[in-house]
Order: structure tokens, then sequence, then C-alpha cells
């Protein structure tokens, strides 16, 4: 189940190519600059898109290494333009390539803990169902919606990316 989940994760990434190449071609439309782009958010108390998406590779990538007991490779999380915004998704996503379905094994009864956690723990399965899943969905949606809310034409499909759909 892991492996299957981080592999939608990284087609899910793979999707942000898709969202800055509409957003690059609205800008280019309206006359401005797409890394006005990185400082939009919803409401004044979000995250601005580029932290979105920082946020949404880091759900992924440390999701997987704190289950398989990996280090993750690092971010400064000081992309400017949308172009250093691609080049991270792009290295987690090789990151994510970095790992097989043996990797994730026993991985559901891992004790898992972060510093902000103040010494408490999560299984594995509780660790990747309650927080891993859902907060990688919600970043991934909410730079889809401020791409959305400021004019950028993208639709579902643009979101789900490819569906494995065979002929019956």
């Amino acid at each position: 189940m892991y492996f299957e989940m981080f592999q939608q994760m990284k087609k899910m990434l793979g999707q942000f190519d898709v969202w800055f190449e509409h957003a690059e071609a609205h800008a280019k439309a309206k006359s401005f600059d797409a890394n006005v782009y990185l400082g939009l958010r919803l409401a004044p108390d979000q995250f601005a898109f580029a932290r979105q998406v920082q946020v949404a590779c880091d759900t992924a990538k440390l999701g997987a290494a704190r289950l398989t007991g990996r280090e993750a490779p690092k971010h400064e999380d000081n992309e400017g333009n949308l172009g250093e915004l691609r080049a991270r998704v792009h290295s987690t996503i090789a990151y994510l390539d970095t790992f097989s379905a043996k990797d994730f094994e026993g991985t559901s009864t891992r004790v898992i803990t972060q510093p902000r956690w103040e010494g408490k723990t999560m299984t594995g399965a509780a660790f990747f169902l309650q927080h891993v899943v859902p907060n990688f969905f919600f970043h991934m949606s909410q730079a889809y919606a401020i791409l959305r809310h400021n004019g950028v034409p993208l639709g579902k499909r643009d979101y789900l990316g490819v569906l494995d759909m065979r002929a019956p």
C-alpha cells in the first residue's frame, strides 16, 4: 500500500510541470512576470504558493524517509522562481524513485516521531494515513486552488493527470 501511494504522490508532483506551464502561459498572455505566483495565497494567514509546493514536496520525501528510516535530501526553502520550484519538484520525484516496495515492508509498526511532537509518537500506519496522505493532498490542492483563483486555466484533468484506464 505505501509504495503504491508514493507512486501516486510522484504522479501528482509531476502534475506541477503542467501547472507551471499553464501559469507561465497565463502570465505571458496577461503581460506579467510568472514569478508573481510564488507569493500569492488565498487568505492572509495561508502559506503562499511557493510554500505550498515546498510542503507538498517535503511531505512526500519526509514521509517516505521516516517510514523507511532513510535520510531525505535537504532543501533550503529559498526557491525564488518557477524554474527553481520545478527543480525542487524534480529532485523530490528523483528521490522517491529510489524506493521499491521492499523498502516499505514492516513500516506499519515502525515508531515515528518528530521534534515538534514533543516526545509523542505514532505507528508508521497511523503516521502515513493520518498525517502524510492528508497533508500531501491538502498542500497540492491549495497550490492548485491558488493558481485557479488567480486565473490560471487549470481543470480537473490537469489536477489528476493521465488515468490508468482500460477499454472493456
